[in-house]
């Protein structure tokens, strides 16, 4: 490993070592930005807990036009200057729906995913997208598409590739996917999925293998379990709970240091509002496993529970 890849544009040591994503080399834990809208009174605040994540060591931070409404994007803009070498990745296939039942709504139609891409790019202030992710609804936990949002991937896909070779965006990404799913997408080059896993919600191992397989870096949103009634909580098992005792972390950053440990191409985009639980997210990168603990965390058995919201 080289200086350059084991440190950011800053000089920062990467938090978590280097990863390959989209063609760069940045920080195996990167930054979640979805709740950044937590500060949406304190907006210093939110500025504040981005450029913390980029000192600490971060330069690789995932966020959505649909994150409180582009208040994520507009801090993330104001918080990021060009000299700090971050890669902004994003995400379409929903849109901000602030007066409805829920936050967002899917917007999967390849016209909504192009007029999604133009959203973020004017929103974030930027020319091209580095990394922008393609959010499936077919699967997972969330909001499923019916009738008209129920788009074929093949589809979505072809506006996709067609916004790369435009310029907008630099790299493809999938969320939300299965493995048939992700066979079809491969023609396409993608530079990551995302979909929801975790320590106790393992049931998507054959996508892992085929991205690792592939050189597919492996993004998992949930990573500690969720807060959805019915999914299991990382912070509860109680063999996370030992390994926290006896290596003197918490138990969510056995959960995090679990996730690097288990596979190579995995890179982890925490989110917090709080600058104390951001330290611990970045601490947790440094973690060490030993043979004996990771084989007692690996024991855990998954269970995750299908979700839909």
């Amino acid at each position: 490993m080289t200086t350059t890849e084991s440190t950011t544009a800053t000089g920062a040591r990467r938090a978590g070592g280097p990863g390959p994503l989209a063609g760069r080399t940045v920080s195996r834990v990167g930054f979640g930005a979805m709740q950044l809208e937590r500060l949406r009174d304190d907006r210093d605040t939110a500025v504040g807990i981005v450029r913390r994540a980029i000192a600490l060591g971060i330069d690789h931070i995932d966020t959505a036009q649909f994150y409180g409404n582009g208040f994520a994007n507009e801090v993330i803009r104001e918080a990021v200057r060009p000299a700090d070498g971050v890669l902004v990745v994003s995400k379409v296939g929903a849109t901000p729906d602030p007066g409805g039942p829920y936050p967002m709504r899917l917007a999967q139609r390849p016209e909504e995913l192009r007029a999604a891409v133009d959203d973020n790019l004017a929103s974030l202030g930027l020319d091209q997208i580095p990394l922008v992710n393609l959010r499936r609804a077919a699967t997972g936990p969330g909001l499923r598409a019916v009738g008209e949002q129920a788009v074929d991937i093949d589809d979505q896909l072809a506006v996709m590739t067609a916004l790369r070779d435009e310029g907008k965006i630099g790299a493809i990404g999938i969320s939300n996917v299965g493995i048939e799913e992700l066979n079809r997408a491969l023609p396409a080059s993608p530079a990551c999925v995302q979909n929801a896993y975790s320590l106790v919600s393992r049931t998507d191992e054959d996508l892992l293998e085929l991205c690792l397989a592939e050189n597919i870096a492996w993004v998992p949103y949930f990573p500690l379990g969720s807060s959805f009634p019915g999914m299991p909580k990382v912070t509860e098992e109680p063999a996370v709970r030992a390994a926290a005792r006896a290596l003197g972390h918490t138990p969510a950053q056995i959960g995090l240091a679990w996730l690097l440990h288990h596979a190579p191409n995995t890179m982890l985009i925490p989110g917090t509002a709080d600058a104390g639980h951001l330290a611990a997210n970045v601490a947790a990168g440094a973690v060490a496993l030993d043979t004996a603990t990771l084989a007692a965390l690996d024991a855990v058995p998954s269970r995750s529970g299908d979700i839909i919201g």
